[in-house]
């Protein structure tokens, strides 16, 4: 049983020896444990301190293309150095490290196939009122798209079974902590919270420059996912409630005819036949987006069985 805990860096020449350093060597149940830092473009030497720190493995990206980006790139390097559970954490050693046997344990033991660590978001006193409410409000509307009881959803501190990793496709450029659950809880993998916690700030965000675009971008990135997983649901909503509108103009039109002022109203028959084709236009736009997404489902399984396939022949070929 081997673990890898991957830690996506930019520019963490700073803090990423104390994060290192509250790192586990060991963990119950876990044969193997080893590090991997994904250097995302950093100019200040961070792949040279890893090196000089003891990480087991160092991948570094041409230049900066983001934290998702960088994710998903420690996930595949993983995959190819034979994880069976891998650990995402910060590089600002904002988790703490002693945890982690703790967030791996539901993994380990079969009863999750992902575990994301809860912090007590609350007792933060880096955290301000309004980013508290964010937080919490943010991770209600995660567990509804998601169909999941996650607590803290946008935290970064999780551990994954080698079959989660293999099925993740992170599209965001920007973070991959809301649409990973969103992700997994429609695909049915059972994911849950574990309480953890943190330690003192080390540095300012550099994912929330400011309330108001994390909210934008995290909204977007939510939007975007429950259009891509339940498109269904999404245009044929869109189109209720444009046709609903057209209907409504159509009723107004038809009251002031039988009272015998239809002539002034003509507007609305024009309103009514612009929102009621809009709607159908829209629940046509439904079902062919519904047909892209089963195709895409089925090219995701094909993509799966493809790298279980590639994963037994580099076995035999061990053997």
């Amino acid at each position: 049983m081997k673990l890898i805990i991957q830690i996506p860096c930019f520019n963490e020449a700073e803090t990423l020896p104390g994060t290192l350093a509250d790192l586990p060597r060991t963990i119950p149940g876990v044969d193997a444990v080893e590090w991997l830092v994904i250097d995302d473009g950093s100019a200040d030497g961070t792949a040279d301190v890893a090196r000089n720190s003891g990480v087991d493995h160092v991948v570094r990206l041409p230049h900066n293309q983001g934290l998702a980006k960088a994710f998903t790139t420690g996930l595949e390097e993983c995959l190819k150095l034979g994880a069976d559970i891998i650990v995402n954490t910060d590089a600002d050693n904002q988790y703490c490290g002693a945890d982690i046997a703790k967030l791996v344990a539901p993994v380990l033991n079969g009863e999750a196939e992902m575990a994301i660590g809860a912090r007590p978001i609350d007792g933060i006193e880096e955290f301000s009122p309004l980013k508290k409410l964010l937080q919490k409000f943010g991770s209600r509307v995660v567990r509804s798209l998601s169909g999941t009881d996650v607590a803290d959803a946008p935290s970064g501190f999780r551990a994954m079974s080698r079959s989660v990793a293999t099925k993740l496709n992170v599209f965001s450029e920007y973070t991959y902590t809301l649409e990973t659950i969103i992700q997994a809880g429609q695909n049915g993998m059972k994911i849950v919270s574990v309480p953890i916690r943190v330690n003192g700030k080390t540095r300012e965000s550099r994912l929330v420059k400011s309330i108001f675009s994390y909210v934008k971008r995290s909204v977007l990135t939510m939007c975007r996912i429950f259009v891509v997983y339940r498109p269904m649901r999404f245009f044929m909503t869109l189109a209720a409630l444009t046709f609903g509108v057209g209907f409504i103009a159509v009723l107004r039109f038809l009251y002031f005819y039988f009272i015998g002022e239809g002539s002034g109203h003509v507007q609305s028959v024009i309103l009514a036949v612009f929102m009621m084709g809009t709607g159908l236009l829209l629940a046509v736009v439904a079902l062919l987006a519904d047909l892209i997404s089963v195709n895409r489902r089925l090219m995701e399984r094909l993509q799966w069985k493809l790298t279980e396939l590639e994963r037994g022949m580099k076995t035999s070929d061990l053997d």
